[in-house]
């Protein structure tokens, strides 16, 4: 039997500043961290040994030696290539570094336990300030990366929520070994005090409790939406339920805009999408790639008050078997101010998707039509049938060796 799910709540006297790719977001994380006195707790999927990984493993050993606790979760299917020497500069100082789920190479080469990973990014400085998001520490994230730069957002967090924030992170550092599964009941954030006068949620993705929260967050939204919904994510292969939401509320005249990739830095996020587009455009969805740099950002915006920054893509990864991060915010200024900036990604870098002549219905278009829409409506419950396991957690220190730390090397 599924333990009771508890529902997040709202909270008041926050504020939020949104941050744009790795250009505005290190800044932010490495000035919090190296201003804190006492914990930094941090969370991604990604990190690796190149300019912006050296900055952190910096920025974080000169933090630990001056005492302050740090623990830094990586996952270990997104974090494959951290040198020993990386690795022995942190934990020497002082550093707890946890790699979840460590993946082995079958044959030497293969990558195996694709699925349940830890895709949330969190950073929480001293229980005060927290930031949630999509970036992960890698160059790739910069501008100066090139045209293969990510284009991605996250958000700084201050004042109640950032408890919320804290004891998620608090409540999954490893136990024996293990992976905590729950967090812990809410109880009052009365102790931080008001930082703004935005109502904020925490809301999470996971395998035991909250298997589908977010999702269900969003379709809520926009079965509310009465004037505009803005959607841009990186990864759109959502289920049938939030599809037909996005469809209803144009039928119903309101304006929903969706900003998908459209230099993907895979081809299947391409043709996967692209497979839906008949569908919304005849509907009145109006479709926009984004065709700059590729999109990694997994942003929305409903009306005048309602928008979320997280991890979470809308596709099966994220919304039936990752762990995922994402706030919501109730806020006027902060939805403006994401508005002005997806309008004028959608003026200057976006391609707008024109509804093509209707197609005979071949034999090959009604079967791939008819794949689509089973493994779309039918995914999140096959998903919960995948062989699942309690997440083993591998904390490395000063003492471990070239073997302990194997599964962290595979080729790039």
């Amino acid at each position: 039997m599924r333990p009771m799910r508890r529902r997040p709540r709202w909270i008041e006297g926050n504020r939020f500043e949104l941050l744009e790719n790795g250009d505005e977001f290190f800044p932010a994380v490495f000035d919090a961290i190296r201003a804190a006195q006492r914990e930094v707790i941090i969370e991604t999927f990604i990190l690796f040994d190149d300019k912006v990984g050296r900055e952190l493993r910096q920025v974080l050993i000169e933090t630990a030696r001056r005492g302050v606790s740090i623990d830094l979760t990586v996952d270990g299917y997104g974090s494959p290539d951290l040198s020993d020497g990386y690795i022995a500069g942190l934990t020497e100082s002082g550093v707890r570094l946890h790699v979840f789920d460590p993946c082995p190479k079958l044959f030497g080469v293969f990558r195996v336990k694709l699925f349940r990973r830890l895709h949330r990014k969190l950073v929480v400085a001293d229980g005060m300030k927290a930031f949630v998001g999509g970036i992960n520490y890698s160059a790739d994230h910069l501008l100066d990366y090139g045209p293969e730069a990510k284009q991605d957002y996250a958000v700084q967090v201050q004042g109640p929520l950032v408890a919320e924030i804290h004891r998620l992170a608090r409540s999954a550092l490893p136990s024996g070994g293990r992976w905590r599964l729950h967090r812990p009941p809410p109880r009052s954030p009365a102790g931080l005090p008001p930082a703004g006068d935005a109502l904020g949620l925490l809301v999470v993705r996971d395998n035991d409790r909250h298997p589908n929260d977010i999702e269900r967050h969003y379709r809520a939204a926009i079965r509310a939406a009465r004037r505009e919904v803005i959607i841009a994510n990186a990864y759109f292969f959502p289920g049938w339920r939030l599809l037909n939401e996005m469809r209803r509320a144009a039928r119903r005249g309101v304006q929903v805009k969706l900003v998908v990739q459209g230099k993907p830095d895979m081809q299947i996020v391409s043709v996967a999408a692209r497979l839906l587009y008949p569908d919304l455009l005849a509907d009145g969805v109006s479709i926009f790639e984004y065709v700059r740099r590729p999109l990694h950002g997994k942003v929305a915006l409903v009306d005048d008050e309602w928008s979320t920054v997280g991890s979470s893509n809308l596709d099966p990864l994220s919304l039936s078997l990752n762990l995922e991060a994402n706030v919501i915010i109730r806020h006027r200024g902060f939805t403006d101010g994401l508005r002005d900036r997806m309008q004028r990604l959608m003026a200057e870098d976006c391609r707008a998707v024109e509804p093509e002549p209707q197609a005979p219905h071949t034999a090959w278009r009604v079967l791939v039509s008819t794949l689509t829409f089973h493994v779309m409506h039918r995914f999140p419950r096959w998903a919960q049938r995948l062989p699942a396991h309690r997440p083993r957690v591998q904390s490395l220190s000063p003492a471990d060796n070239v073997d302990t730390r194997q599964p962290l090397d595979r080729p790039r």
